[in-house]
């Protein structure tokens, strides 16, 4: 009997542009992990609703959808032997909004960066891969 659990969560590479800049956008949870705003699917949302509105509850933002980046990660889950984590980004622009706080008792901070700054705060290996990948990408557009 297979007792292997299984996590999914869906969320986006989210980015501004600032004077010619690009921005990228990194939520501080509140046990200090940096990361992109996501969260768990509910209902029948598909991937990229959930991206979104996960943006929309951690920042406040109404970001748009840019097509043709999707990107899948998965990886044991520490602090839960026995479950593998699921991770699907997508890539979202919020040029001209301004995000903010709304859930104080899950996001500490938020943080707009360039790129350097952004891989630098990061703390995991795989992130910073999705975000190298995401920048290629809108270098591109």
């Amino acid at each position: 009997m297979n007792t292997e659990k299984f996590e999914k969560s869906c969320g986006a590479i989210t980015f501004t542009r600032e004077g010619g800049e690009i921005k990228y956008l990194l939520v501080e949870e509140m046990h200090g992990a940096i990361s992109f705003p996501k969260g768990h699917v509910e209902g029948n949302e598909t991937e990229e609703e959930t991206a979104k509105r996960e943006i929309t509850e951690e920042t406040d933002l109404t970001p748009s959808f840019i097509e043709g980046f999707k990107r899948v990660q998965e990886f044991p889950l520490l602090d839960s032997p026995g479950t593998t984590k699921q991770v699907v980004y997508f890539l979202f622009d919020y040029t001209g909004q301004t995000p903010k706080i709304v859930r104080p008792y899950e996001v500490r901070s938020l943080k707009s960066l360039p790129l350097q700054e952004a891989l630098k705060t990061i703390q995991f290996q795989n992130m910073r891969d999705v975000l190298a990948e995401a920048d290629d990408f809108i270098k591109k557009l």
